[in-house]
């Protein structure tokens, strides 16, 4: 990296570097204002810091207020922050004296070989690994922000106490700091959640925690979206299948998730044997593989599932559409020989890029390497990862390198998607597997008459159906493209006469296959303008006694506003148009 773009904030490192040290001047202001306060642990994450404090009442947004001056003020002072090295028993002893329990804690369970080390600054010091920029004055008071505080466990473990996290964020740029809180604002009209309420798509109800309950409008958009995905599978060679919902211990212990897995399962007994519901797909798909013969010449076979899973998440990681205990994950598992493995994920990628390009979603890709606890041989590995490379390469895409993060059986390709408001999320994977095939004892017949063991891989595009739900939800802020939509027409009638005309249109939209419904209430038109306006309609048709006399309509656009006066038959081609072309306006 250039010099001159080490110590900015379009460098990772130095970005992490300054938060950090932000989460050590909200540590210090804390002690400050309150010095009664214990400190737990406060690092940098992806937009800002956060820090721990064990505190015997609530902070309120008033405290918030204070210590944002207090860490104004700590800046100015320009503190230089020195770091200075322990060894273990007068670590242990300098974090006592200050009454510190849960540092003496995090030096106890430190490794006997490790470097313990302090950062000063002023009047205050803090254990810490570092790094951290020279001084305080480097952080601009002006441009911090402490946006929120929650509860959160020590150590992440219900068991051990409740301390109060305090989030923050800071930039070089009081500019900066402005834009970024715009776009949380933002983020916050077009929380999935509040809009899936307003909009009438889905609930989360106390009776089903982590269980999503889908309400009529939502499950138009949810079938919508699968039947567009079962189109793009099926023009891309899969076919379709669908495995049990509980299966027995024995293919668990088979597939290693009995063992690996089991905390995060449901499980049930049925006739004295042990069942689970199963947490993924992977291990029925394995099951219809091998459930006769295959040749060569079968080979590559997509076989594609759209299968509902559950798994036990806490209740405090549940959130939304985005963290849920049970979710249909659009699984596909594509067999084949390590000669088509190439041809495949390049098809892979292909799929994917034309379903994002359709909802406006940008993507990054990112190859994830062999880790130290993997199975198989190293050659396998190589072949498998330079391949992935190769894939990519030669479709002139990019793509990053997250050293080490493969699962343990098998390299893969994870795709990021950016929304409208620049925030990225882990969607679509493909993961190459040379293991379950292994484990199943699948096998095809060569060209040779012998029995061969295919390479497969696992691989989502959306991720899980709900996810995908909440993601685009908030990319679109709840105003679906019209081929999308729930509702993609309203009709509104301005006088009572009107209303006949509406219901006979509406028959005629949905004859031709459109969703519409009709508003004939008696209120006034800008009422029912601005109300079709709210529920994000892409178009409405304001239908008044003109209309009725000249045969025409005139449709309003949510975004573009009144388009004129003009035929049922020329509305319904512009909006066929549309739908057909999956446009977004």
């Amino acid at each position: 990296m250039a010099e001159e773009n080490m110590y900015t904030f379009e460098n990772e490192q130095y970005r992490k570097t300054y938060w950090h040290t932000c989460s050590h001047v909200l540590a210090q202001a804390m002690k400050r204002l309150h010095p009664e306060v214990k400190l737990a642990i406060g690092p940098a994450i992806d937009n800002g810091f956060y820090y721990d404090f064990d505190t015997p009442e609530p902070f309120t947004p008033e405290d918030l207020v204070e210590l944002e001056a207090e860490m104004r003020k700590i800046c100015k002072e320009k503190l230089k922050l020195e770091r200075f090295e322990l060894p273990r028993e007068e670590a242990i002893k300098f974090m006592e004296e200050r009454e510190e329990p849960y540092k003496v804690e995090l030096i106890n369970d430190l490794p006997e070989d490790a470097v313990i080390s302090f950062y000063k600054q002023g009047d205050f010091t803090d254990l810490c690994a570092g790094p951290h920029v020279d001084s305080t004055g480097r952080i601009k008071g002006n441009a911090i922000k402490l946006t929120s505080v929650t509860g959160a466990y020590w150590r992440g473990d219900s068991n051990r106490k409740m301390l109060q996290r305090i989030y923050g964020t800071a930039f070089p740029k009081k500019e900066q700091l402005d834009e970024y809180l715009a776009k949380i604002e933002e983020a916050k009209k077009r929380d999935h959640r509040k809009l899936g309420k307003e909009l009438g798509l889905f609930m989360l109800m106390d009776e089903g925690p982590g269980f999503p309950f889908f309400l009529p409008k939502g499950m138009v958009l949810r079938n919508t979206l699968i039947d567009y995905w079962r189109q793009v599978h099926k023009r891309y060679g899969y076919v379709e299948i669908s495995t049990p919902m509980i299966l027995n211990r024995q293919l668990w212990e088979r597939s290693g998730h009995w063992f690996h897995y089991k905390e995060n399962m449901y499980t049930t007994v049925i006739d004295d044997t042990d069942f689970a519901i199963k947490p993924m797909n992977c291990p029925g798909g394995m099951l219809v593989f091998g459930s006769e013969p295959h040749s060569y010449r079968d080979l590559p076979m997509r076989v594609a599932e759209l299968g509902l899973v559950h798994r036990h998440e806490l209740s405090g990681a549940l959130h939304g559409l985005f963290r849920v205990r049970c979710f249909t994950q659009d699984d596909a598992h594509i067999f084949m020989t390590w000669e088509q493995m190439k041809d495949e994920i390049k098809g892979v990628v292909r799929l994917m890029d034309e379903v994002y390009s359709v909802f406006g979603l940008k993507y990054q890709i990112e190859v994830s390497t062999m880790p130290e606890d993997h199975m198989g041989d190293v050659k396998d590995w190589d072949f498998a990862t330079d391949t992935l490379k190769a894939a990519v390469e030669e479709m002139g895409k990019e793509y990053s390198i997250n050293e080490g993060d493969g699962a343990f059986y098998g390299p893969k390709l994870d795709f990021h998607l950016e929304d409208c408001l620049g925030r990225t999320w882990q969607c679509g994977t493909i993961q190459l597997d040379m293991q379950l095939p292994e484990r199943f004892e699948l096998e095809y017949t060569g060209a040779d008459g012998l029995k061969h063991r295919p390479v497969m891989v696992h691989r989502v595009v959306l991720g899980s159906i709900e996810r995908f739900l909440g993601i685009i939800t908030e990319h679109f802020a709840g105003a679906f493209p019209a081929w999308l939509a729930p509702v993609q027409v309203k009709l509104l009638a301005v006088t009572d006469r009107a209303a006949e005309y509406c219901e006979e249109l509406a028959k005629k939209l949905d004859a031709d296959g459109f969703r519409a419904t009709v508003d004939t209430r008696s209120e006034k038109i800008g009422k029912k303008i601005r109300e079709a306006q709210m529920e994000k309609v892409p178009y409405m048709l304001i239908i008044g006694d003109r209309d009725i006399e000249n045969g025409t309509v005139s449709p309003r656009h949510r975004s573009e506003g009144d388009l004129g006066a003009m035929s049922y038959e020329q509305f319904r081609d512009m909006l066929k148009e549309e739908v057909d072309t999956k446009t977004i306006k």
